[in-house]
């Protein structure tokens, strides 16, 4: 049986969730002298695919000019070079934070370093599964791209080639791959995705679905430490304690901070908010919001509305 489910070069295990009631806050201007960097999740939280939500842009700037330290960490599985394009073209500027990190970045850095042995076991004959604007994963990397399950070594996955609710005819590859055994790099955990108001799969999709093929996946990206460990490293290593993660994904971007230690402040008008009943900058019923801590096992430190200030 193959060892499944890891993070980077080792296995990331969490403490249990916490259970106290999260707090509800207005906007940033109520947290922001406890902490000095903040590490903020992307879409859902800044922008919505489509455009940076003004207030996240405004909020931003409160922080920076009170000296807080800001790093927007991403599960894109794509270079971080690529990402700060994307962000700028939707409205989020490179001079608005300060270092920005992604799970594509994460894992091309360790297809290009090999830095243990189960990277440096994989092979050279790569299959990628994505779509075509991810492509510069494949760039600068000692790698041959093969086309046909049958050749490849190792997977390659940065979810659908096409925008997509289902994993359709993806499932003969993935049987295949997970027939010959071949290992998974999912450059992206994220099951899930808003754009704009629609819902679509991403590369976590895939990888959860291999696993049940009996497929082996190494992760890169929230919730694994490894990615908190690179972004702690680009913040210059600020205390834990003064560090606040901010998302919209319960099992990725609060789970995430949970295990690497921090607290979190959850935006329930991202990815959640059909389930919950609002909209960007509502706040839904303690009820409802209690229940869905209650199913996911994750607790957020704070619940604000929106990342406003």
């Amino acid at each position: 049986m193959p060892q499944r489910s890891m993070a980077a070069c080792s296995a990331t295990s969490g403490s249990n969730a916490m259970t106290d009631q999260p707090a509800n806050r207005r906007g940033l201007e109520e947290l922001a002298e406890g902490y000095d960097a903040f590490i903020l999740d992307l879409w859902g939280v800044l922008h919505d695919g489509l455009k940076a939500y003004p207030e996240a842009v405004e909020a931003m700037q409160a922080l920076k000019a009170r000296g807080k330290r800001l790093l927007l960490l991403s599960n894109a599985p794509r270079r971080t070079e690529d990402l700060a394009r994307q962000m700028a073209n939707l409205g989020l500027s490179q001079d608005s934070y300060h270092h920005l990190m992604s799970s594509g970045q994460d894992a091309w850095t360790h297809l290009r370093d090999r830095p243990c042995d189960w990277y440096r076991d994989l092979g050279r004959r790569m299959l990628h599964i994505g779509p075509p604007h991810d492509a510069n994963m494949r760039d600068g990397l000692d790698v041959s791209l093969v086309h046909d399950v049958q050749f490849a070594e190792f997977v390659l996955n940065t979810g659908p080639a096409l925008q997509s609710t289902e994993i359709g005819s993806l499932e003969p590859v993935l049987r295949q791959a997970a027939d010959r055994e071949l290992p998974m790099i999912c450059a992206n955990p994220d099951i899930r995705v808003m754009r704009g108001e629609a819902v679509e799969l991403c590369a976590g999709a895939l990888a959860k679905r291999y696993e049940e093929l009996d497929g082996e996946v190494r992760y890169h990206g929230k919730p694994y430490q490894g990615i908190y460990d690179s972004c702690f490293r680009l913040l210059g290593d600020p205390d834990p304690a003064r560090t606040l993660a901010v998302g919209d994904t319960l099992h990725t971007d609060i789970a995430g901070a949970r295990q690497a230690g921090l607290d979190s402040a959850f935006v329930p008008g991202g990815i959640h908010a059909s389930e919950l009943g609002v909209r960007m900058g509502d706040l839904p019923d303690p009820g409802t919001l209690t229940a869905l801590f209650g199913r996911e096992g994750e607790h957020p430190t704070h619940v604000i509305p929106a990342f406003r200030w």
